[in-house]
């Protein structure tokens, strides 16, 4: 019981940045439920991964993945470009912690000096940050290449 209520939770915080997002770049307003409930569905579904034991990039690329078919199938319905559900629902999972830590790490190498445990921190959360939006990037380009990759690019 415990579990679903911190999915339920971490569904309503995810769904702010994603509707967030999408308001910043105009999305039609009946076009930002669908950012909530896509923005939603994809963190938690990372969240329920990552409790199960799976590591946090190979859960983010099934999320991204995932939200790529269901936004595909929303784009159909509605008749509105992909990106317009697609990008702002995975935004709540950009790796801003890791990202942070590494900059930190960076700067504090360049005033307090090369040491290995600040060398191993930086490119431990470098490398967590660059896998995790490379897990992002190929997980919503991944339902288009696997549904239109019979038609000519031209």
């Amino acid at each position: 019981m415990e579990l679903i209520a911190l999915i339920i939770i971490d569904a309503m915080f995810a769904a702010v940045p994603a509707v967030g997002f999408a308001m910043v770049f105009n999305v039609p307003k009946k076009m930002l439920i669908y950012c909530a409930v896509g923005g939603a569905f994809a963190h938690s579904l990372r969240f329920l991964l990552m409790d199960f034991g799976l590591h946090i990039e190979w859960a983010t690329l099934i999320a991204s993945s995932s939200m790529g078919f269901l936004g595909l199938y929303w784009s159909r319905k509605r008749l509105i470009p992909r990106p317009v559900f697609t990008v702002a629902s995975v935004i709540p999972m950009i790796p801003g912690s890791f990202a942070f830590t590494t900059m930190i790490g960076l700067v504090e190498l360049n005033t307090a000096g090369y040491s290995v445990e600040l060398m191993q921190i930086i490119t431990e959360n470098g490398l967590k940050t660059l896998f995790i939006l490379g897990a992002l990037s190929f997980g919503l380009a991944l339902p288009s290449i696997l549904i239109y990759r019979g038609r000519p690019i031209v």
